[in-house]
């Protein structure tokens, strides 16, 4: 989890210091041709070319649609609000998962379920504080990012089931490496690496591909109870982090809010695990 909180932190600093050459949708496309050389360099490598399954386009489609949606909204979230703030309303996506389980993906709507929603989404509202004198478009995109993180994880869900971890990180690359090139381009200018971007395009890269694997090897190998505590302390890190390097304040409420998210995303999840024994 140390691997993941440093990755999360890093990509965010990365994502904030390339926002005044780059567009989200170039740091989108670099950030995915960085993942289309190491994925394919490893498939290559380990000679798992046979695991790639192309039956299944219609899917990775609409999952990497979801998942590009979500990561533009995160990064121009990160370039424009506090950096604690948008971690904090990041952790809602699984309280989305949950709202969202039942309708899309046929899962039971239990009363702990709903009630760890109605509590993160109080949550939310702690943070982000809403009202006409302080409300924020970023903090409207950070929220946005978690709920299409939260889909692109139920279409994950959905993908594992007669798709190796090989052919969705084969998809994950390229088709996204497809929209970037289209998004950035439609305007027939795309800016290009320079001296002073390449190391944080490239940390965007390695750090976006790392951090998810760091989680998912971690979530692996302990409970979910125990992972998902852990990946909390992505929230003071990055705090203290925004603190030192632009001068971002410690709010309170912030941490409040957080806390309130945390406490639903627990109880949901030791809700589950106690269902299935």
């Amino acid at each position: 989890m140390t691997g993941a909180i440093a990755s999360f932190s890093f990509m965010a600093i990365a994502g904030r210091e390339l926002s005044t050459d780059y567009d989200t949708f170039e740091i989108m496309l670099y950030r995915s041709a960085v993942g289309v050389i190491v994925v394919l360099g490893m498939i290559a490598l380990h000679n798992r070319w046979h695991q790639i399954r192309f039956d299944q386009m219609g899917r990775h489609l609409l999952r990497n649609l979801l998942h590009f949606t979500g990561q533009n909204l995160w990064f121009y979230a990160v370039t424009v609000v506090p950096l604690a703030q948008v971690f904090a309303l990041e952790f809602t996506s699984p309280l989305w998962v949950a709202v969202l389980a039942p309708l899309l993906l046929g899962e039971r709507m239990t009363s702990m379920r709903a009630f760890a929603a109605l509590l993160g989404f109080f949550g939310i509202l702690i943070v982000a504080r809403p009202s006409v004198d302080t409300f924020q478009a970023g903090l409207a995109m950070a929220a946005a990012a978690a709920f299409f993180f939260a889909l692109t994880n139920m279409m994950t869900k959905r993908l594992t089931r007669d798709n190796t971890i090989t052919s969705i990180l084969f998809f994950l690359t390229t088709i996204q490496l497809a929209f970037g090139l289209l998004a950035s381009g439609y305007d027939g200018d795309i800016a290009m690496p320079t001296l002073q971007g390449t190391p944080y395009l490239l940390l965007v890269g390695f750090a976006g591909l790392l951090a998810h694997f760091c989680l998912t090897k971690a979530l692996s190998i302990a409970p979910a109870t125990i992972v998902v505590p852990l990946d909390f302390g992505r929230l003071p890190v990055i705090a203290i982090v925004a603190m030192l390097l632009y001068d971002e304040p410690l709010e309170v409420w912030v941490f409040v809010g957080a806390a309130v998210i945390f406490t639903a995303n627990y109880l949901n999840i030791w809700s589950e695990t106690r269902r299935r024994i």
